[in-house]
């Protein structure tokens, strides 16, 4: 029945056009010549009446949307391919877009809706031009200032490491995660957050550059202050709490107490000594610990772990007494001594007076070095006060008991320079044995006016002990008494009066300098140079002298030249002056003559008087 009506249908369709042609009036050829449409038999096609061109208008702008340049509208994906996707955006045509800008959203399908920005209307062939990733590149920020304006929390996935943070892919903007603003703990492995999805806060944009930089670690934040508060207001000196190890310097620990950060000192940590807090604890650790202070505002935490525990100084045996050798090992070392550890906690101070026997005071780093075990004896013991002092020289007999016996008054010994200052030199005869050498018992004949010029620290030298002070434990020593004193043989050949011969050795102010011998340099005074024909002696120039001074005590000799030939001046002087007086007595009655005379004048007149 269908099937006919469609015949019939189709009959009449066709039948129709063959009876209109039938019932046209005829025309006049010139008439039809006339009105004729050439424009439409030249272009092939019919002329379109304007009142249906007005109703296609009308249609197109109900049923069509204004597509603009540069404009973002919404469309539908109806046809994919392998490469492309077409998208409807309701327009005059159909717009094409490459699959690579849906790289992110590889589940794209026939029927979804996608943003896209109209790029070009029609191209040279007609195409509407489109553009998805333009598109969501302008909607992204108009998002991210939305969210930065309203402090939304966004959802952002971290595509890889940079210098100083990360990459993270925001609305399809690549936004900057730096490292600080990861977590509010110091991030080691930065490679953990790659790849993954995570909330953020917009903090920063710069619209000039189009940089954006997001947080994490506000997020946090604001729940850590809500915890923060809430736990501030409960701490008590004294209350012990758990805590995460957050951060290690060379002068503390930082511990997370859930929000709140705490600091354990390095002293704090252990009762024993530590050079550095992660010989102790480790990073991300939990360990309890107990709080010490904290400020007013409840900002600053000062927290113990030691003092968790015992203290070591109660836990020493009551069996160590003074006098007890004891063994421990050397934890520091100071200039005037070293500290020993005898059990864990527990320390004693070896002063450097009691390394040694030897008065002469060193560092204690010639005796000791950190990390050395040693045996030492206790010297004091305060418990209350958890003060220990300790002596390693008592462990040696003290070598001055027999000091008498073994370094009496004139005897030699060889000892080694260990010092000097400028008035001697410290010599040690033995360890804890030494004496001091005066600079004036260096040498019989030489002039020092420094021991550096005689001797040098490590020198092997002879010396004699000149006095010795057992109570005082000083020794008095000298190096000159080990020889001959040739200032006593000199004093026979240099004495007043001899002559010697020699050269002038150098012309100073006040005169001249000559050397008779290695200990022996005579001072020649201006006024005796003077030769005899009144010139003066010059350096180097070979004379008699004559020894005018001689002082073994200080060393002083002074000779003379002028004195040779002035001797012998006033030697002939004498004896013409004898030979004229000679000759004068000889020409006048002498007294003895007159007392002859008296004698015998008594001699007569005595005789005279016995005769009567």
């Amino acid at each position: 029945m269908a099937e006919e009506n469609k015949e019939a249908q189709v009959e009449e369709t066709t039948a129709a056009p063959a009876e209109k042609v039938a019932e046209a009036p005829a025309q006049d050829p010139q008439e039809f010549l006339e009105n004729f449409n050439w424009e439409k038999y030249e272009q092939g096609i019919e002329r379109v009446e304007d009142s249906k061109l007005e109703e296609f208008e009308k249609l197109v702008t109900e049923n069509f949307v204004d597509t603009a340049d540069e404009e973002v509208v919404t469309g539908t994906v109806v046809y994919l391919t392998d490469r492309e996707a077409i998208i409807d955006i309701n327009a005059k045509s159909e717009g094409v877009i490459s699959l690579n800008e849906f790289r992110y959203n590889p589940d794209l399908k026939v029927g979804d809706n996608v943003e896209v920005l109209i790029d070009i209307r029609e191209d040279k062939s007609g195409q509407l031009v489109l553009s998805h990733r333009k598109a969501r590149t302008i909607m992204a920020w108009e998002r991210v200032n939305k969210a930065h304006d309203n402090e939304e929390v966004v959802s952002g996935f971290v595509k890889c490491r940079t210098k100083g943070g990360m990459i993270v892919d925001v609305f399809g903007i690549e936004a900057f995660l730096p490292g600080s603003q990861i977590d509010v703990k110091p991030i080691r492995d930065y490679d953990q957050y790659v790849n993954k999805t995570m909330e953020f806060k917009v903090v920063k944009i710069n619209h000039e550059f189009k940089n954006v930089v997001v947080s994490h670690k506000a997020l946090i934040e604001a729940d850590i202050e809500e915890q923060k508060k809430e736990i501030i207001s409960q701490l008590e000196k004294g209350q012990v709490l758990e805590g995460v190890v957050k951060n290690i310097t060379s002068y503390g620990v930082f511990i997370d107490l859930g929000g709140v950060d705490g600091l354990v000192h390095i002293t704090d940590l252990s009762w024993s000594r530590i050079n550095h807090p992660n010989e102790v604890v480790d990073l991300d650790q939990k360990l309890n610990v107990v709080i010490l202070d904290f400020d007013e505002n409840k900002s600053r935490i000062q927290l113990g772990l030691k003092q968790l525990e015992k203290h070591p100084w109660e836990a020493l045996s009551d069996e160590i007494k003074i006098g007890d050798k004891v063994k421990g090992k050397v934890v520091v070392i100071a200039d005037y001594g070293a500290f020993i550890e005898v059990v864990e906690g527990v320390e004693g101070l070896v002063h450097v007076s009691e390394m040694s026997w030897s008065t002469h005071l060193r560092s204690a780093q010639d005796f000791v070095k950190v990390g050395d075990e040693i045996e030492a004896v206790v010297l004091t013991l305060d418990r209350e006060d958890r003060k220990m002092s300790l002596g390693v020289k008592q462990l040696t007999p003290d070598p001055w008991t027999d000091i008498t016996t073994k370094y009496p008054v004139g005897s030699r010994h060889e000892g080694i320079v260990r010092n000097f200052t400028n008035f001697g030199v410290f010599v040690e005869l033995e360890e804890g044995i030494d004496g001091l050498i005066y600079i004036s018992d260096l040498s019989w004949t030489k002039k020092i006016k420094h021991p550096s010029e005689f001797v040098t620290v490590g020198d092997k030298i002879e010396v004699e002990v000149l006095e010795l002070d057992v109570d005082g434990r000083k020794l008095s020593l000298g190096h000159k008494q080990t020889t001959e004193n040739p200032w006593d043989k000199y004093e026979t050949e240099f004495a007043l009066g001899t002559v010697h011969k020699g050269s002038l050795t150098e012309i100073v102010d006040k005169g001249a300098t000559i050397d008779f011998n290695d200990d022996i340099t005579a001072f020649i005074p201006q006024r005796h140079l003077e030769k005899e024909d009144g010139k003066k002696l010059g350096k180097g120039e070979e004379a008699e002298f004559k020894i005018i001074e001689f002082n073994k005590d200080f060393k002083r000799v002074v000779a003379s030249h002028t004195a040779i030939f002035r001797e012998e001046e006033e030697r002939n002087v004498r004896s013409a002056v004898k030979r004229q007086s000679k000759a004068s007595d000889e020409a006048k009655p002498t007294l003895g003559d007159a007392n002859e005379a008296l004698q015998a004048l008594k001699e007569k007149m005595e005789a005279g008087a016995k005769k009567k």
